[in-house]
């Protein structure tokens, strides 16, 4: 476990830490927002959305515990169960963030790693194929 955790710790330093999350977490939303996909799924308000991104995107890749320490163990295939996931809403998702990555300025290298590292959960989130 410590093995992946410091693998984790070091890419959320090799992505910029905090300042790049913010960034990142601030393009992605709008293009979620646009995608007739899975724009639908989200709140008008989309704000209390992206501060909890943020915290959990900054622990997922290693930071501080930033999500668990406010919210408790993210759990977030239970979070997200009331919400139609499907493997094209999972695609869209993921292809919002990979143009985000971009925007956000990330290491073409990093952005890849980055991308592989969401693979898993997007996936694992799908809960419908309708």
């Amino acid at each position: 476990m410590n093995e992946q955790k410091n693998s984790a710790n070091s890419l959320y330093e090799a992505i910029g830490g905090a300042e790049t999350i913010t960034r990142l977490v601030q393009a992605f939303y709008p293009k979620v927002q646009a995608d007739p996909h899975i724009g639908p799924l989200f709140p008008d308000d989309i704000d209390p959305v992206m501060e909890k991104q943020r915290l959990f995107l900054t622990q997922f890749f290693g930071g501080p515990p930033l999500y668990s320490d406010m919210y408790g163990h993210p759990m977030m295939r239970a979070r997200h169960l009331p919400f139609p996931i499907t493997p094209e809403r999972a695609d869209a998702w993921l292809s919002c963030m990979k143009r985000a990555l971009a925007e956000a300025g990330i290491d073409p290298e990093l952005q890849a790693v980055v991308l592989e590292r969401l693979k898993g959960p997007a996936y694992h989130f799908v809960n419908t194929n309708e």
